[in-house]
Parts: structure tokens; C-alpha cells; sequence
């Protein structure tokens, strides 16, 4: 069997995800001794300087190389599949947007602080941006249907089902039995603790100016994603 189409782009984006997974996640384990250091705020524009050029150029390159390797499967013409495909990558923002933080505090505006939650998106699910992005892995890998995709797409989600385990022990080593105490009334799994009865979701909770951002970015993606596309295009990469 010819492994022509496993292209080196797939071994280079593994490679990326890896470098961006080490630095974010080591990071954030290190940010009680960062923030000693140098003070909450300046560790907070530290993490930032290095996450968003990785990020960013995790998100050219894969723009750049979506459609390398073995066509799997080929959806793009199918009935439904392309405003599935959208509502999907919408649902997934309402997760991976940090709705739960305060904006002015990842700006560093504000005194970066870890919060506890238990109210909003964290009725649904204690880690809502694991679950967007699986939303959003799944969305595009329908779509693109390449070795390319899935090969991210598993890459992405791995990172982020380690992020649960890293996420509940840093939580666990701040607030030890109030952490657990919160921990038992919320679930991975979407929706898990309402269905146990441990949680109740509360709409109002949802009525945020938050969101109308959130509707808003989704809205300007959908329009300047050909925009997007074609000024990735021109960076070799």
C-alpha cells in the first residue's frame, strides 16, 4: 500500500499542535509561580505573547494545507451539510469563548485571577472549550474530509482532553474541597449534571453582552472567511 499521500505537512502540523500544547499548558501550570515572580497582569501579557503568534500560525498553516493528503470522504456537495456544517462552528464558539471569564481580566486590564465557577456554560459543562472544540473539529473534518483534517482535528482534541485533567488538578490545588464540592455538582460530558440532577440550567444566565459579541464575531467570520482564506493563501507557508 502507497503512503504517497501522507505529505510531511501532517508530521509538521502534529509538530505545531505539540509546541503550541506545551507552551499554552505549561504555562498556565507554571502561572502561580509567574505570577509571583512578576505580578499577575505581566505574566497574563507573557502567556499571551507566546499562545497567540503559536496560535495564529497554527491557524494559517492549517488554512494553507486543509486539502493535503488522502481525500476520505467527500461531503461538500451533500444536501445540508454545508449550513450543518456552519450552525455546528457556531455552537462551538458559544463554547470555546471564554463566556465564563471576565474580558477585562484576560486583557489584563483588571487583576487576572482563577475563579471557580458553577453558574452559565458550566451548568452544561465544566469545560466548555474542550467541548467546542470537539464541536468544531467535527464541523470541519465533515467538511474538508482529508487525512489533513482528521490528523489536526485528533491533534486538537487530544490537547484539550488533556487540558480537562490539567484544568481540575490546577483548580484541585487551589481550592482542594470546594473545587470537589464543585466538581460533583458539574460534568464533563455536555448536559450530564442536569440529567443527574445535580445542576439546573438557567436561561437568564445566558443574557449577557457577552453573547451579542459572540453573535457578532460569528457573523463577521462567516463574512470575512473567503477574506481570510485568500490572505493565508499568499503566505507561503
Amino acid at each position: 500500500m502507497s503512503f504517497d499521500w501522507l505529505t510531511p505537512s501532517h508530521f509538521t502540523m502534529l509538530g505545531l499542535l505539540l509546541s503550541f500544547a506545551i507552551a499554552h499548558s505549561g504555562l498556565a501550570a507554571l502561572r502561580p509561580w509567574g505570577e509571583q515572580q512578576i505580578g499577575p497582569r505581566l505574566y497574563r501579557v507573557v502567556f499571551a505573547l507566546v499562545s497567540l503568534p503559536l496560535a495564529t500560525i497554527l491557524i494559517i498553516y492549517f488554512f494553507n494545507h486543509r486539502y493535503d493528503g488522502l481525500q476520505l470522504w467527500q461531503m461538500q456537495g451533500a444536501p445540508g451539510v454545508k449550513p450543518l456544517v456552519w450552525v455546528l462552528s457556531a455552537i462551538s464558539f458559544l463554547f470555546l469563548y471564554p463566556a465564563t471569564f471576565n474580558l477585562l481580566e484576560i486583557a489584563a486590564i483588571q487583576k487576572p485571577q482563577v475563579h471557580l465557577y458553577e453558574t452559565g456554560i458550566i451548568r452544561i459543562t465544566r469545560h466548555p472549550q474542550m467541548v467546542g472544540q470537539v464541536i468544531w473539529c467535527i464541523a470541519h473534518t465533515l467538511w474538508l474530509g482529508t487525512s489533513f483534517a482528521l490528523v489536526t482535528s485528533v491533534g486538537l482534541v487530544l490537547h484539550h482532553l488533556f487540558g480537562v485533567w490539567h484544568g481540575d488538578r490546577r483548580l484541585r490545588d487551589r481550592y482542594g474541597e470546594a473545587f470537589e464540592a464543585a466538581r460533583s455538582r458539574t460534568s464533563v460530558i455536555p448536559f450530564l449534571a442536569i440529567l443527574q440532577g445535580h445542576q439546573t440550567l438557567k436561561l437568564r444566565e445566558f443574557i449577557r453582552p457577552a453573547y451579542l459579541g459572540i453573535a457578532a464575531f460569528i457573523w463577521l467570520l462567516w463574512w470575512a472567511h473567503p477574506i481570510l482564506i485568500d490572505a493565508t493563501g499568499s503566505i507561503g507557508w
